[in-house]
């Protein structure tokens, strides 16, 4: 039952439906404009955007897992990357950080980054900057009690985000990320499907979404990592995704070096 729920609720964070029909259609071109960098016209210029994906020479990618509710395969997947060499980078929720201290440290201490994913979900479009601020300030504070290291990466909930957004994360020194593959495992895809969205779609620079908690992520991961390793990819964590210097994000999210 437990598992079942927490299924339930990562669905309900992606399913948010309302009431009525004309609503929802609303949303949804709302939601396809905050998600959807790629925008013709003059405000694309000038929007503000977390990084999508970096631009890279070599076969870098990056695999994400976001980690709001469950627990049931957070060590499951920890065994998993041990076995291949990987490290990757969980996006936390202090809320989450209090239920499951203990998987917090063991995904530090296996050489994972456990970064920021807000203090317990809010929808951020909706909040002050000081709100902004306070909210994740107390998520790395949580992080850091446990693990020692304070976050420099920050992801949005729900992928949420707007210009306030960006420039507050920003003016705290954090870089805000996002993802460029999406592994849609929320909505419980089988793994092959799992698998064959992501081989498909990861490119050099490449992040990828996952998530702890859902149900066939698992069982796809494997997979996942044998179709990059043998293709000549390198899995690292974001930090080490990004590029550090002088750098602009252009319309898609995409992370460049100033030329």
């Amino acid at each position: 039952m437990k598992r079942k729920r927490n299924r339930l609720r990562l669905l309900l964070m992606r399913r948010e439906t309302p009431a009525v029909l004309g609503t929802l259609l609303l949303a949804a071109v709302v939601l396809w404009a905050v998600n959807s960098p790629a925008i013709v016209g003059a405000s694309a210029t000038v929007r503000k955007l977390p990084v999508y994906c970096v631009e890279r020479d070599d076969k870098c990618v990056s695999l994400t897992f976001d980690a709001a509710w469950g627990n049931e395969d957070t060590q499951q997947l920890i065994d998993i990357l041990s076995r291949y060499g990987v490290r990757a980078t969980f996006f936390v929720v202090g809320d989450w950080v209090d239920k499951y201290p203990e998987s917090v440290k063991a995904l530090h201490d296996a050489g994972h980054e456990v970064m920021n994913h807000s203090l317990n979900h809010a929808h951020f479009t909706k909040l002050s900057a000081d709100e902004i601020v306070a909210d994740v300030t107390a998520c790395n504070e949580k992080i850091a009690a446990v693990t020692g290291v304070t976050p420099t990466l920050f992801r949005a909930p729900y992928g949420e985000y707007d210009d306030n957004v960006i420039a507050a994360v920003g003016a705290m020194g954090m870089t805000a990320i996002q993802w460029d593959v999406d592994s849609l495992d929320w909505k419980e895809l089988s793994a092959a499907e799992i698998t064959a969205r992501v081989t498909a779609r990861a490119s050099p620079g490449s992040i990828v979404l996952f998530h702890n908690a859902a149900l066939h992520t698992p069982e796809a991961l494997p997979g996942i990592l044998d179709h990059l390793i043998q293709n000549g990819f390198r899995i690292v964590p974001v930090s080490e995704l990004l590029l550090t210097g002088d750098y602009t994000i252009d319309h898609t999210g995409r992370q460049q070096p100033v030329r």
